[in-house]
């Protein structure tokens, strides 16, 4: 898993860090990890699948009959 090293912290900074990690019952580098994905991934983002789903539910659904293609493709002559 990759890890980052974070350089000139100021020391108040990572005081308040601690504290709040105190808070939520966790070890300091949990904490940056709950702060730094939840900044990356937040609860309220948009997300295209569930939208477009929930459209689809709102005019009554679509059924699809679709058979998938199983004949083999052709190979590609580069030369």
């Amino acid at each position: 898993m990759p890890a980052v090293t974070i350089r000139n912290l100021p020391e108040e900074t990572h005081r308040a860090l601690k504290m709040r990690a105190v808070q939520h019952g966790r070890s300091t580098e949990a904490e940056i990890r709950e702060i730094l994905e939840s900044a990356v991934h937040p609860p309220e983002r948009v997300k295209l699948g569930s939208e477009l789903a929930a459209i689809g539910r709102e005019f009554g659904g679509v059924d699809l009959d679709i058979e998938r293609d199983k004949t083999p493709a052709s190979t590609v002559d580069f030369g």
